[in-house]
């Protein structure tokens, strides 16, 4: 069944959902655009990869730095023996970090590789205070301000701040277009959790006309494949939503059982 929301399903932004939903539908969009661009572009999948030192609490403890010392052995009348020299200190040294990959979309021109759009679905990282927020940022003026490339930003995420957008209405979500002819004006997409999601342009060269992205049908068809009706519900939407958002969204979830 497709999920049961008109428009983004909240419970699909919980943390250990989030992931794999990220990447699911990342994917589809790839697809979506792959069957409509033709042999004049390539549309790949490239990644972000966010890289952290565990917590000290989470780093594994490697043992005692103990000295063994042997005496030679004299057959007639000595032993082995050993000797045990206790360190002084111990500390902990960090064996592992945490690696998390996070795919976004490129369409480029086929013969020359020549970067026309890119396309981002945020993910937490991007959102909340931190180097991996400043990194994303920093590589989203660089789009915004003085690229030659087209840029595209989808934000399916109520919780963190809220990415610098100036005029942005009052909404749950949002998806931004941006034509590099026309910046530093960008197209917007304010998007209410009632609401469906929209179909947006995916702009690229000159002379070519847009390809499409229905983003509603994309969610549907990522529910569907992700299997996420078997386990997304055992738990309440993340961030919590309001009383009346959160009445609203559990009317449907039992019109949904009684019809099934």
């Amino acid at each position: 069944m497709t999920s049961p929301f008109p428009g983004m399903n909240p419970y699909l932004e919980q943390d250990e959902v989030w992931h794999d939903f990220h990447q699911t539908f990342v994917t589809a969009m790839r697809q979506s655009l792959v069957q409509q661009v033709g042999s004049r572009y390539i549309v790949k999948l490239e990644l972000h990869i966010y890289i952290r030192e565990l917590a000290s609490d989470e780093r594994r403890f490697l043992g005692r730095a103990d000295v063994g010392i042997t005496a030679p052995r004299n057959q007639a009348t000595r032993e082995t023996s050993i000797g045990l020299m206790e360190a002084p200190a111990h500390c902990f040294v960090p064996t592992g970090v945490d690696v998390l990959e996070e795919s976004f979309i490129e369409v480029r021109k086929a013969d020359t590789r020549q970067l026309v759009t890119t396309i981002e679905l945020l993910s937490p990282a991007n959102k909340y205070a931190g180097p991996d927020r400043e990194a994303y940022l920093a590589k989203r003026r660089r789009y915004l301000l003085a690229g030659n490339a087209n840029f595209i930003e989808i934000d399916l995420l109520r919780g963190g701040p809220r990415l610098p957008l100036e005029g942005l209405p009052p909404c749950d979500y949002y998806a931004l277009v941006a034509r590099a002819e026309r910046r530093p004006e960008v197209g917007v997409w304010p998007i209410p959790l009632r609401d469906p999601l929209p179909t947006i342009s995916v702009p690229l060269l000159s002379g070519d006309a847009d390809a499409r992205l229905n983003l509603q049908e994309l969610l549907h068809a990522t529910y569907d494949e992700g299997g996420y009706a078997n386990y997304i519900y055992e738990n309440e939407p993340e961030p919590r939503l309001t009383a009346q958002a959160a009445e609203w969204t559990k009317s449907i979830l039992a019109e949904v059982t009684i019809t099934n």
